[in-house]
């Protein structure tokens, strides 16, 4: 057969039927359109390749020796393991019992021979992307739910020290010399603070995923003095040193977002840099039309197991002076992303690290 190869990512597909003929002619239609088939005679042997090696998808016929296709797809679906296989039903059989029955005890599409290539084709790649979707989407309800305790934690935290310092003053007020009283409220202050800046980084977060943005040349050397400012308490307050080029390329891009990955590593640098931290910024335009902007750090460096997880949400390290919560660096790899690039981390132990973004080159500024 000439059946046009599609690009399939590597697809394993099942064949079950007890006639040689109709087995040779399912495998060869998919097998030219870039799947990996695995043609069998019958239902016993199927359950046992599937111990070894679960499909990505089954074509079952439904008249069969020993144990037919409805019995298999039963025993499929039974199973912990094998109940979200999509089951394509093949056969002969074109009563509307027999569909019904099909779809009754969890069959996905039902054919009916003589079949069309095209139509067997149309069928396996829309049950497919179907299963895809569910894969995705059950992946993204998982990471809701790790969000939402995640996020409700660190929001916890800060209100109960608040709500503990108001009832000591409550209690206590009277008997609280003005220094306890000042140092209370300056505690309740501080969580305060920090649940302000949770909120605001999941505003920023959501923003990123539904706000549509002009990108434009961005005036780097402008987006930098204002993070100064931004993080002018917190550079003094750590005595630390920053330095920067004095001129930079032009990058495509959306200023408040990048202003925001440079705020990010930045403060992560003076969280987790050495003492006092001492930071180096920096921009290398590269010859596949993007700028790789950095901020390199003074501190203990990182191991390749906290590198790994070190841009997914809510992670965090244990050997911070000032505590995190772990949202900021996955913020910064959806922007990075967002915008066409990408970010990451390159650090060895014990010789600081090197946090890097990417974005499409415009220029070099005069």
């Amino acid at each position: 057969m000439n059946t046009p190869q599609i690009n399939i990512p590597e697809t394993n597909v099942l064949i079950v039927d007890d006639t040689p003929a109709n087995l040779r002619l399912l495998a060869e239609i998919l097998a030219d359109a870039g799947y990996i088939v695995h043609p069998i005679t019958n239902a016993r042997q199927a359950l046992s390749a599937i111990q070894h090696e679960l499909p990505d998808i089954v074509l079952l016929d439904v008249m069969m020796p020993e144990m037919n296709g409805y019995e298999l797809c039963k025993q499929l679906k039974s199973n912990e393991l094998t109940k979200n296989i999509p089951v394509i039903f093949i056969s002969v059989l074109d009563r509307i019992f027999d569909k019904v029955n099909a779809f009754s005890i969890g069959g996905v599409d039902y054919i009916t021979k003589p079949f069309h290539a095209d139509e067997v084709l149309a069928r396996v790649r829309t049950h497919l992307t179907i299963r895809d979707l569910q894969k995705k989407l059950e992946s993204e309800i998982a990471e809701l739910t790790t969000f939402n305790h995640t996020v409700a934690h660190d929001l916890k935290n800060p209100v109960s020290g608040i709500i503990s310092i108001l009832r000591v003053l409550i209690d206590e007020f009277l008997n609280m010399s003005d220094d306890e009283k000042l140092e209370s409220l300056k505690v309740a202050l501080e969580g305060g603070e920090k649940i302000f800046h949770i909120i605001d980084e999941l505003l920023l977060l959501s923003g990123i995923h539904h706000q549509e943005i002009v990108m434009e040349p961005l005036n780097m050397k402008a987006i930098i003095s204002e993070v100064q400012n931004r993080l002018h308490v917190m550079t003094n307050e750590n005595g630390a040193e920053i330095m920067f080029p004095k001129k930079w390329p032009v990058a495509i891009g959306y200023a408040p977002w990048v202003e925001q990955i440079w705020v990010n590593y930045i403060s992560n640098g003076l969280k987790y840099g050495g003492d006092p931290p001492r930071l180096l910024l920096g921009a290398t335009p590269k010859s596949d039309g993007f700028t790789y902007f950095w901020v390199r750090d003074n501190g203990k460096g990182l191991t390749p197991e906290e590198q790994s997880y070190l841009f997914t949400e809510f992670s965090k390290l244990k050997r911070t002076r000032i505590e995190g919560h772990g949202l900021g660096l996955s913020i910064v790899q959806r922007i990075a992303q967002k915008l066409g690039g990408e970010a990451g981390v390159k650090s060895k132990k014990g010789e600081g690290s090197l946090f890097y973004f990417t974005l499409q080159t415009a220029e070099f500024e005069s």
